[in-house]
């Protein structure tokens, strides 16, 4: 074993989804017996720490984030500042390169694993470490968005374009609505870190790290990596579904208490992962649908746009109508323990890669509500091609939904009835059979063990 087994380090950029994500990927190459030195904001360790599998194998590195101009004093992640200060995160990364490359110099891994931190494959070149963009974002995502036949850094992004796949794309069924093609484009011109566009920065990791990394399946995602593999030219990964493995702690008493006292798969779970704040309006058609379908529901949320706290902004009244059954809450929940109770019959999504890959393993119905980038593709990958969702209506140019719309993607996933509802939940009961299925995940993971030992 020993003269097999390598030594990764891990960077992933500093929200709490992407974070997961590779700790997940750590989890399993650490039970193969290879070493993880995985990098880590220093007040995030308690968030994730129950999750290391292999303390005797992966070692948090805590990283002091540099105080920039406009970040509240001590913000480390997305999930400690609002989603117009992201971008200010990234900075913060960007300045901790030289302390990354003293520690590389230290620790001598064969690989580094990251994702937004676009100056690390020039780094590990020059050290004679090997470097792969793992993508916490699908592949589909990548494919649509990032395609060099958009010739991107060329012209950039042209939201007319964005409404249509790019060229050799392999589905004709993923596309974006106005509203989306626009926000896309927009979002993607903007500066994110450094004096560098978010786009700019996905397209120089992409193209200059020595291979590509997806979380994903041949079965699932098969055309969108080759298609990858193509346009990039260079290996693209296949690290199979890397299913989380089951925290060794529990569920912390008070949601335990609350679930419990509802029949098994009959509460909705409402999450929309660290990053997301709704605007006002969205916020109350959002929880108002919730309250229309009559069933138990827990949603875990930010506070609105212009909301110091969650209390505050709930509809008048609101709080007494549902009691006993309803509970918004606006602070960080276990959503990996939330998804495995029994209790559980919908979660209502943002389409985060990570929260998607944690519900189909599980046995809740998928609700698809995007709001942004990769979600949006993700979304459409699951409601039209694999057919294990429904999203949420919206408006062709405004992108807005109303509660109606929030009520009938519920109702249509929780209707025994519904024959749309019945095509999901034999889909899903399908995939997740499929991705749990023994031998799969390891005869993923040692393919990708030898194609990681290829590049060596």
């Amino acid at each position: 074993m020993a003269e097999t087994t390598f030594h990764v380090a891990m960077y992933p950029w500093f929200a709490l989804g992407h974070i997961t994500s590779f700790l997940h990927m750590a989890n399993k190459l650490a039970k193969r017996g290879h070493k993880i030195s995985f990098f880590l904001p220093a007040k995030t360790l308690s968030k994730v720490k129950a999750f290391n599998s292999h303390p005797d194998l992966i070692t948090f590195i805590l990283i002091t984030v540099p105080h920039v101009k406009g970040l509240p004093l001590g913000a480390e992640t997305t999930n400690d500042v609002p989603f117009p200060l992201h971008h200010l995160i990234m900075t913060a990364m960007d300045l901790t390169e030289a302390d990354i490359e003293a520690s590389l110099r230290k620790l001598k891994p064969q690989f580094v694993f990251f994702d937004f931190t676009c100056w690390l494959a020039a780094l590990t070149r020059k050290l004679g470490i090997k470097s792969v963009h793992y993508c916490a974002i699908s592949s589909a995502t990548i494919g649509f968005l990032l395609s060099p036949s958009r010739k991107i850094l060329e012209g950039g992004f042209n939201e007319l374009d964005l409404l249509e796949p790019p060229e050799g794309f392999p589905s004709s069924r993923i596309k974006l609505h106005a509203h989306e093609a626009r926000g896309s484009a927009a979002g993607a011109a903007k500066e994110f870190g450094s004096g560098i566009s978010f786009v700019e920065r996905q397209m120089k990791s992409l193209i200059d790290c020595d291979a590509i990394g997806f979380k994903t399946c041949k079965e699932i995602e098969g055309p969108y990596c080759e298609y990858i593999r193509s346009q990039f030219k260079k290996p693209v990964l296949y690290a199979g579904p890397v299913v989380p493995e089951p925290p060794k702690t529990t569920l912390e008493e008070q949601w335990e208490k609350l679930l419990s006292k509802f029949g098994a798969g009959t509460v909705i779970f409402c999450a929309f992962g660290s990053e997301c704040v709704l605007k006002k309006d969205q916020f109350l058609e959002l929880v108002l649908g919730l309250e229309l379908t009559g069933l138990p529901f827990l949603a875990a949320l930010k506070p609105p746009m212009g909301a110091e706290a969650i209390e505050s902004a709930l509809p008048e009244g609101f709080e007494k109508r549902v009691q006993g059954r309803g509970f918004v809450h606006g602070g960080w929940v276990p959503q990996q323990f939330i998804l495995r109770h029994t209790s559980l019959g919908c979660f209502v999504t943002h389409c985060g890669s990570g929260s998607l890959a944690e519900a189909m393993v599980n046995d809740c119905q998928l609700v698809l509500l995007p709001h942004v980038g990769d979600q949006i593709i993700n979304a459409r990958l699951m409601a039209r091609e694999l057919r294990i969702g429904v999203e949420v209506e919206k408006g062709e140019e405004n992108g807005l939904f109303t509660k109606d719309d929030v009520y009938r993607a519920v109702m249509t996933v929780m209707d025994d009835g519904n024959e749309l509802g019945k095509e999901t939940r034999a889909n899903h009961a399908k995939w997740k059979e499929f991705l749990l299925a023994p031998g799969l995940e390891n005869s993923y993971m040692n393919d990708f063990i030898m194609k990681l030992h290829a590049l060596l």
